[in-house]
């Protein structure tokens, strides 16, 4: 209310004051700011932000072009460029990076890169600075092997608390193979040797080719889908990562983790591992060794049957021994039915007797917990809180209302004070005292008669009023 009341008046009595000085320092301000917003770039400072932005805007990138312009100076650096049929780039290779490069750089060779994107100050050229080179094909391959890696085991595919338990008894087994290579056989043989008892089902599958990938996953689905095997055994004899890599694919690796029969895998060799492998159950370094994962040794089972049946014959004979022991004692402490049912019915009265003590002293409980919130709930009625805070208000409120009327009292003198000042200063109440304001023809106030001439018109301003005369006489005296 006071600052409202305060700026109206301020402003009727200010403005015509400041009006004039506002708009100078205004025009000042915006003549300095337009000077001072120029940022001017020098060519270096240009190139470094640019390579800033570069270098900071790409992650590593992977590049497969052909090499070019391949040049090696005696600083030990690589300079070339990789191109593909519209465009080239220039490319740097720093020496402590190409010595761990295992290809042999040539012109017209196609390669692998992997990379960051930069900027050559001095010279402005923009280039790609290579961390990493190999040979495009199986390179390419063994890419496509990571990035799959990395996605599924992202998703959890490879997690091991997903893995399941190899069957300790396994009766009949599937084996999802080619039907014509050297791994079929392997593993029969292996089979028929080290545990004749188990039976087989063949889910022949094409393990190269187009369209193999889809068959072997298909073949695991049905496998699932019949549910008559306790384990499956996917297989392949050894070849390169591009013969292997049907069992890559990411339909075969989903497939395996769908599975709710355990899978064992038997691909390549030794040093060969698949996507499969990663996801399956357990992992055999050959299709050989996979069989013999899966099937106990003849004669490794025949001495645990006859270790089982000793240890079962001893238990049964020390489990009679025991029973035999319990029943004498039982027989020994046998009683009458009334003496327990006695000793029941005493057991009886004495819960009915804890439970009826126990009940009255928590009603005893409750009804003194309910004394004391009563008188709680009592000393924080609402009644009386409203009361003390209507009391509140009203103090507030008169402080509030004192307070508001001694501003206004003091801006009220301060005010008049402003008022009685500038009209000393009026030239009003100059004219009050009996003085008047003269101005020739063309509006001017006239200090001197000096410039007056006889004949000339004058115009005079009063306390209330003004006139005209024509001047008769002039006296410069």
């Amino acid at each position: 209310m006071f600052r409202l009341f305060f700026a109206l008046h301020s402003y009727n009595i200010y403005t015509l004051f400041k009006h004039s000085f506002i708009i100078s320092v205004s025009m000042n301000d915006a003549l300095m700011n337009t000077s001072n917003s120029r940022d001017i770039y020098t060519v270096s400072r240009l190139n470094r932000e640019v390579r800033t932005v570069l270098e900071t805007g790409f992650p590593l990138l992977w590049i497969e072009a052909e090499l070019s312009n391949f040049a090696r100076p005696s600083s030990g650096h690589w300079y070339f460029s990789l191109k593909d049929e519209a465009a080239q780039v220039k490319c740097a290779m720093f020496r402590n990076r190409n010595q761990l490069v295992k290809v042999l750089p040539a012109n017209g060779k196609q390669v692998l890169v992997r990379a960051r994107i930069g900027l050559y100050e001095p010279r402005g050229d923009y280039q790609i600075i290579v961390e990493h080179m190999e040979e495009a094909g199986d390179g390419a391959l063994r890419r496509q092997f990571d990035l799959l890696k990395d996605k599924l085991a992202s998703e959890g595919l490879f997690d091991s608390s997903h893995k399941k338990n190899i069957p300790e008894n396994i009766s009949r087994v599937a084996i999802i193979t080619s039907a014509t290579g050297a791994a079929i056989h392997d593993i029969l043989s292996t089979l028929k040797r080290r545990y004749p008892m188990s039976s087989t089902i063949i889910y022949p599958v094409p393990v190269q080719g187009k369209g193999a990938a889809s068959n072997i996953a298909k073949a695991i689905k049905k496998a699932n889908i019949r549910n008559e095997v306790d384990i499956i055994l996917l297989a392949r004899g050894g070849g390169s990562l591009e013969d292997l890599w049907e069992f890559n694919e990411e339909v075969v690796a989903r497939e395996i983790y769908k599975s709710s029969i355990p899978i064992v895998t038997g691909i390549g060799h030794e040093v060969d591992f698949t996507i499969a492998d990663f996801v399956a159950d357990q992992r055999a370094a050959t299709p050989t060794a996979a069989a013999e994962l899966i099937s106990p040794d003849r004669v490794q089972q025949i001495q645990k049957i006859n270790t089982l049946q000793s240890r079962l014959t001893y238990l049964i004979r020390h489990n009679l021994q025991q029973k035999q022991q319990t029943m004498d004692g039982l027989s020994k402490r046998l009683r009458h039915p009334k003496e327990r049912l006695q000793k029941i019915q005493n057991r009886i009265n004495e819960f009915r007797l804890r439970s009826t003590r126990a009940m009255q002293h928590n009603i005893s409980k409750k009804r003194s917990d309910v004394t004391i919130l009563d008188a709680k709930l009592k000393q924080h009625a609402p009644l009386q809180r409203v009361q003390y805070l209507q009391q509140r208000s009203q103090q507030l409120n008169t402080r509030l209302q004192k307070s508001v009327q001694q501003i206004l009292t003091t801006q009220k003198q301060k005010f008049d004070h402003i008022v009685f000042s500038l009209d000393a200063l009026s030239p009003l109440h100059t004219l009050k005292r009996g003085y008047a304001i003269v101005k020739d023809d063309k509006n001017n106030i006239l200090y001197s008669s000096e410039k007056l001439k006889t004949g000339q018109k004058i115009s005079t301003q009063l306390k209330q009023g003004q006139f005209s005369a024509t001047i008769t006489d002039v006296h410069n005296d």
